[in-house]
C-alpha cells in the first residue's frame, strides 16, 4: 500500500466569518488551526498533505505552513478552480460560487496515488481521530475481484452533534445513521442546526425540527482509497447536467452525497471511528475566543507543546 496523503480543503473564504478564516491566528505563538491539525496529522504518521486552495491565496498560505509544517511534511498545493470542468462544460455566466466539496477533493487528483484523509482547513479534529483514521488507511484496500459482492472500504470519523455545535449561530453537519456493525447507511446533509434554548434543532421547509443529543453527525473528516477520486470524476457530469438546468448558479457538488450514493448502490462501505472530543472551529468571529481558550488550556495541560513548530 501506498502512503496515506492528507487532503485539506481551504478554497472557502469564511463568509459567515467575514474574511480568509483559514488563517486566523488562534494560538498563544501565532498558530493557526491548522497548524493543529497538521501536527497531529503528523505525529499520527501522515508524511504529505495537499491543500486544495484558491489560486489567489496561494503566498498567505506558503507564509504560513511551509516554513512551519513544511519543514516536517511534504507540502503540495492544488487550486480549486470553476473552469476545472469536464470536456464539453461550460461555467455558467455569473456563477461565483465554488462547485462544492466533492469538486474541492477532485483538484488534488493530480498529486495523489493512494489511499488520502479528507479534512477542512478549519475544523479542529483531536489527535486521536487523526491516529484512527492513519490506522485504517495503512490497511484499507477494496475489494479486487469485480463480482457482485465486491465493495470499496471507506471510514469516517463521526463525532456527537452536540461536541460539534456554536453558540453563535447555525452550522451545517452531515447526520449519519449507521448498523449495528458500525457502517454507516445513511448521511443527510442539514444546512441549518443550532441551538435553541436545551434543545438542539434544524431548519427544514421554514420550520424547526428537533434532533437528538448524541446523535452521530460528519465534520467532512473522511479515508478514502484510491477508487473514490475516481468515482467523483465518473460521477461529475451527471451532477452537471441536473445542476445546470436546476439550480445553475449556486448548485454544489456534496463529498457526503457521493458517499451516500456509493452507499445505496451497494459499491461502498463505510466504518464509522467514533470520536467522543470537542469539535472547535471559528465559524462566527465570536467563535474565535472560545477556540483560543481551549487550545491553550490544551497547551497548559502539556497535550501540545508550547511551540508547535521549532
Amino acid at each position: 500500500m501506498k502512503e496515506p496523503t492528507l487532503v485539506i480543503m481551504a478554497a472557502g473564504m469564511g463568509s459567515r466569518f467575514g474574511g480568509l478564516k483559514q488563517i486566523e491566528p488562534v494560538g498563544n505563538g501565532g498558530e493557526i488551526i491548522l497548524d493543529f491539525s497538521l501536527y497531529d496529522a503528523m505525529m499520527a504518521g501522515f508524511k504529505k498533505a495537499v491543500f486544495v486552495i484558491k489560486r489567489e491565496n496561494e503566498q498567505d498560505f506558503r507564509g504560513l505552513i511551509d516554513d512551519r509544517a513544511g519543514k516536517y511534511m511534504e507540502i503540495q498545493y492544488a487550486y480549486q478552480e470553476l473552469s476545472d470542468l469536464p470536456k464539453g462544460y461550460h461555467v455558467p455566466e455569473g456563477r461565483v460560487k465554488p462547485w462544492g466539496t466533492a469538486h474541492a477533493v477532485l483538484a488534488a487528483r493530480k498529486l495523489v496515488d493512494g489511499p488520502i484523509a479528507v479534512i477542512n482547513a478549519d475544523d479542529y479534529y483531536g489527535p486521536g481521530a487523526f491516529q484512527s483514521i492513519y490506522e485504517f488507511l495503512e490497511k484499507a484496500e477494496d475489494d479486487w475481484q469485480e463480482t457482485d459482492g465486491a465493495k470499496y472500504h471507506y471510514c469516517m470519523v463521526g463525532y456527537q452533534l452536540e461536541n460539534t455545535l456554536t453558540e453563535n449561530g447555525f452550522v451545517s453537519r452531515g447526520v449519519c445513521k449507521t448498523s449495528p456493525e458500525g457502517l454507516l447507511t445513511e448521511i443527510t446533509e442539514r444546512t441549518k442546526i443550532q441551538w435553541q434554548d436545551d434543545k438542539i434543532v434544524y431548519e427544514e421547509n421554514g420550520r424547526w425540527e428537533e434532533l437528538e443529543r448524541g446523535a452521530t453527525v460528519s465534520m467532512n473528516f473522511w479515508g478514502f482509497t484510491p477508487s473514490m477520486l475516481r468515482e467523483m470524476e465518473n460521477r461529475f457530469p451527471a451532477f452537471l447536467d441536473g445542476t445546470l438546468k436546476e439550480n445553475p448558479m449556486k448548485g454544489e457538488y456534496f463529498l457526503p452525497g457521493v458517499v451516500d450514493q456509493l452507499i445505496h448502490e451497494n459499491k461502498a462501505d463505510v466504518k464509522v471511528l467514533k470520536s467522543m472530543d470537542r469539535w472547535y472551529g471559528v465559524t462566527y468571529k465570536e467563535d474565535k475566543q472560545s477556540v483560543v481558550d481551549a487550545l491553550q488550556s490544551m497547551k497548559d495541560k502539556g497535550e501540545y507543546p508550547d511551540k508547535l513548530w521549532k
